[in-house]
């Protein structure tokens, strides 16, 4: 059974920061990229940052770029995305997904059920 359960989410004063945890099991996490989402309310949901079955590949929005970083222990199965200098407009639920790719091709996705992010004072 596939299940990807995020965690770390809450409330925090703007300029603080957050670590978001998504822990793996059911398939092989090392052979999967993955990556964060956020959906705020009444938004599309969008990828934040993408981290390569290996590690030694990161992607992130220009929204977020020097203030998040995605990271990941694979003896652990778990993926991690650190926040800083969060500010309101970070404020939404974030998501992570799995995804086995061959040749370019998604072959298997799999998505977290989400935790809330808020920044509020």
């Amino acid at each position: 059974q596939v299940q990807l359960v995020e965690s770390g989410g809450g409330l925090v004063q703007p300029g603080g920061s957050l670590r978001l945890s998504c822990a793996a099991s059911g398939f092989t996490f090392s052979n999967y990229r993955m990556s964060w989402y956020q959906q705020a309310p009444g938004k599309e949901r969008e990828l934040v940052a993408t981290i390569s079955s290996t590690g030694d590949s990161t992607n992130y929005a220009d929204s977020v770029k020097g203030r998040f970083a995605i990271s990941r222990d694979n003896a652990k199965n778990t993926v991690y995305l650190q926040m800083n200098s969060l500010n309101p407009e970070d404020t939404a639920v974030y998501y992570c997904r799995a995804d086995l790719r061959r040749l370019a091709v998604t072959m298997r996705s799999y998505w977290g059920q989400g935790t809330q992010v808020t920044v509020a004072s």
